[in-house]
């Protein structure tokens, strides 16, 4: 299927239940053709969601290959660390090691860090990237992965004139220095999904998902894959003022 779909689930219980479900049934479908799932996280929310929903799904773990959608340039023992948030809570959950996670070398300084990313990722995954799913969130300013609204990354160009990852040094929201995948990177994979609950998302939802175009655009309205699909999976709260 390509294009957008909105999904709405009475509860967050149900958001889990669904998301996690669609995460099984796209790992199947991927690894009947191809020898991995490659899959893309997100901090925030979306991490409790997958720590309580995928220790339910069945799926063949040793196939999955994770990567980081962005990653903030702190410690992995920081409380900002994506990776640090994965490494102590997804792996005491899932049967997943930690050499199946290619992390971002967050010593490095922000450019240095963003090519050796790079390179991780085009050594992985080929060059051009075979995404299969990115796992997204969506910020309350809009953003998505460390893409801000009216930031200059936000007209990053595609391959091969532009970069598939880049640093940031001025991020928004601290902590300020970051890596992240570009908007063509991101519209560059196989399927995208979101996951967003509470009353607290709902005008944003309204924004991200109604009919109205904001200015500057949101980042994480722009995500529509290039013959693929993005999925939202919302619960009522969140989904309250759309009009479908």
């Amino acid at each position: 299927m390509v294009g957008k779909r909105i999904v709405v689930k009475a509860t967050e219980a149900e958001v889990v239940q669904e998301l996690c479900s669609q995460i099984q049934a796209k790992a199947q479908e991927v690894l009947q053709t191809c020898s991995t799932f490659n899959v893309g996280l997100s901090g925030g929310s979306l991490a409790k969601f997958l720590c309580q929903g995928l220790p339910n799904i069945e799926a063949d773990f040793t196939k999955w290959r994770f990567f980081f959608c962005d990653e903030r340039l702190v410690p992995e023992d920081s409380s900002d660390s994506t990776w640090g948030l994965y490494k102590t809570q997804l792996l005491k959950a899932v049967p997943v090691k930690e050499d199946q996670f290619l992390t971002v070398k967050t010593e490095l300084s922000p450019a240095d860090a963003a090519k050796d990313y790079r390179n991780q990722i085009e050594k992985t995954f080929g060059s051009p990237p075979s995404f299969h799913l990115l796992l997204l969130g969506a910020g309350p300013d809009g953003h998505t992965c460390s893409l801000f609204p009216g930031h200059p990354l936000m007209q990053e160009e595609a391959p091969p004139a532009g970069r598939i990852v880049a640093d940031i040094t001025d991020s928004p929201k601290p902590p300020p220095a970051r890596v992240t995948l570009t908007l063509p990177a991101v519209n560059s994979a196989s399927s995208c999904m979101f996951a967003a609950t509470g009353a607290g998302k709902a005008d944003m939802m309204k924004k991200l998902l109604g009919d109205e175009e904001s200015t500057p655009s949101l980042p994480a309205r722009l995500v529509n894959p290039v013959g693929g699909e993005v999925v939202w999976i919302l619960d009522s709260a969140a989904a309250d003022k759309l009009s479908i």
